[in-house]
């Protein structure tokens, strides 16, 4: 019905602005919908009906390519030009380590999972050409180290079919958004927990009083200059990336034609590694500074931009077709969840750090701050600093995951 891009994009940015609206409204009533419904998941979710009542035509509008080309690698420019290391290093080894044990709970999970359900079923994880299954489980590992603008690079590399990704969009969501609402359930029971695990919280306390001293004396409303800076610091080193990348791409197919197995002779895999590389070399010059005026806020406009139009690919009428995908997304999650509690166990980490290390990595930045801020707002950027991590992980580690998939689809 609607083929006008510039209609789309409008209807996409009233649908993110009434759920960030209502989200944070005081009424009551949205205050106990959104206690048990993710924003998050409402940004996949509304978009996605667009897609199912026929309204949209995801495949013949360009707003997901124009996001995951441009809008993409400024937001991980900008996230990860956030990165302080020491930081970081002060939240303790307990915190880094399940941050950690989570992304290698994704890595190991997924070839583990291709391997379990393969063993029963191996015409789930089969597939030829786009339709190879382990293509589309590749999106999900960006997803689930990360958040959305890795997936959206997961996608770009590995390039599965429209359909196979529509699906997996929905199983990515769904099931994260799940284990996600059962982690909410545990911050309301935190204290028992970590009194049942013998974990030691007290670092926490010590910690959310120095990022409220911190917030409150180096962030300032930002001025047009800032957002000018921000936006041209943004879009230059994209425009750079994709110069670099327009001529090292063709390259290696011409001349090392054996690296198209690990996606080398991408030009898209290449702007992603060149955006997120230049971020973290960003993050120990003084443009670190630009965080101070919200840089990782416009990133996470960006951020969300991009999870909308992903949205509109998530085709749930598909799912209905492969429903079988839940069981290898399930396997996985489970995976991932029973490596990070027996860590936990073991160095009685609290429950604060692992549920925050799971979200950083399962979510990103999108879902992060909320399971951080759920114990405590000022806890929120504890959340925003390990998903900032997981971001610039996410395309290495990702890309690594999508490749032992596919090694153990092709040994099942």
């Amino acid at each position: 019905m609607v083929t006008n891009d510039a209609v789309v994009l409008g209807l996409l940015m009233a649908i993110l602005g009434a759920i960030f609206w209502t989200a944070h409204s005081s009424l009551a009533v949205f205050q106990r919908f959104y206690k048990f419904v993710p924003s998050l998941l409402l940004c996949y979710f509304l978009p996605s009906l667009l897609t199912l009542f026929g309204i949209v035509d995801p495949e013949a509008s360009q707003l997901y390519y124009v996001a995951s080309r441009y809008l993409l690698p400024a937001c991980l420019v900008l996230l990860t030009l956030s990165i302080d290391l020491r930081e970081i290093v002060r939240l303790g080894p307990k915190a880094l380590i399940m941050f950690l044990t989570g992304t290698a709970g994704v890595v190991l999970g997924g070839p583990l999972a291709v391997l379990l359900v393969g063993s029963v079923r191996p015409d789930l994880i089969g597939g030829e050409g786009p339709e190879a299954v382990w293509r589309g489980l590749a999106t999900v590992a960006g997803s689930w180290i990360g958040g959305g603008a890795n997936q959206a690079a997961m996608e770009g590399i590995f390039e599965p079919s429209a359909e196979l990704y529509s699906v997996m969009v929905s199983v990515d969501v769904i099931v994260a958004e799940i284990w996600m609402f059962f982690l909410l359930l545990g911050v309301g029971q935190s204290q028992a927990i970590d009194r049942f695990t013998k974990a030691d919280a007290s670092s926490i306390e010590t910690l959310k009083a120095k990022l409220q001293a911190r917030q409150q004396a180096e962030q300032r409303i930002p001025n047009t200059t800032d957002l000018m800076v921000i936006g041209a610091v943004a879009f230059g080193t994209v425009g750079i990336c994709h110069a670099v990348a327009d001529q090292l791409a063709p390259w290696i197919a011409a001349t090392r034609p054996n690296l198209s197995r690990l996606s080398l002779d991408s030009s898209f895999f290449w702007l992603i590694i060149l955006a997120t590389t230049a971020g973290v070399i960003y993050s120990f010059t003084r443009l670190r500074r630009l965080e101070a005026v919200g840089a990782s806020s416009v990133g996470t406009v960006f951020i969300y931009i991009l999870v909308a139009t992903i949205g509109l690919k998530m085709d749930l009428s598909a799912l209905l077709r492969k429903p079988e995908m839940f069981l290898v997304g399930g396997v996985w999650m489970l995976i991932h969840v029973v490596l990070l509690v027996l860590v936990g166990w073991w160095i009685r980490a609290p429950y604060f750090f692992l549920a925050v290390g799971s979200k950083a990595n399962i979510g990103g930045a999108a879902s992060a701050p909320v399971v951080a801020g759920a114990f405590h707002p000022a806890l929120a950027p504890v959340g925003v600093l390990l998903a900032v991590v997981g971001y610039a992980l996410g395309t290495y580690a990702a890309w690594f995951c999508a490749q032992m998939m596919r090694a153990a689809a092709e040994a099942v």
